[in-house]
Formats: structure tokens, sequence, C-alpha cells
């Protein structure tokens, strides 16, 4: 399962982690980050060299904007603090994986 991010955890958790992460940009209300889920949390669960979390727009709405998130699910992979992949929409799970690398 993938675990939450917010405000005051985004740049511990995933600025300042020293493996790959991918942060879900998400919404309650929104369809496709239904859909999408399942396989985030696949993902999750499936290795020790990357990190998964989730990010829900509503809560954190000025990280969504400093990423440039202007549709969700947006899927944004991090490595060393800076943005390395992003892509919007819902994805196959082996087109995620390769953007973790």
């Amino acid at each position: 399962m993938a675990n939450k991010v917010n405000n005051d955890t985004f740049k511990s958790l995933v600025l300042d982690s020293a493996k790959p992460v991918l942060v879900d940009f998400y919404a309650d209300w929104c369809g496709p980050c239904k859909m999408l889920a399942p396989i985030i949390d696949q993902i999750a669960s499936e290795s020790s060299k990357y990190d998964v979390y989730k990010l829900n727009v509503d809560e954190a709405p000025e990280l969504a904007v400093k990423y440039g998130v202007m549709s969700i699910p947006t899927l944004i992979v991090f490595k060393g603090g800076e943005v390395s992949g992003k892509t919007i929409g819902v994805q196959s799970k082996q087109n995620i994986l390769k953007m973790l690398g």
C-alpha cells in the first residue's frame, strides 16, 4: 500500500530520499485516480528499491501548483530531489515501472 505524504512530510520523504520516489497526485473524488490506485498500491508493495507515496491535491494545493499538476491523476518520479519523470492519466504498470527506471 502506498503511504500518504503531505506538505509537512514532502521534503523529508520525497525530496531528501536517497531512493527514487513515485508520487501519485490524486483526489478522493477523481474516478481515474480510483482506477489507478490498485496499480500504485501493487507497485508500492513489490520493491524496496523505490518509495511510493500518494498526495491528495485538495489537501496540498501548493505542491500541486509547484509541480505543475493541472490534471489528475498525475504521477511524478523524483530522483535526488529533482523531477525525473512525469505522466498524466491512468497508466499501465509497465509504463510506471519504466519511469522508475
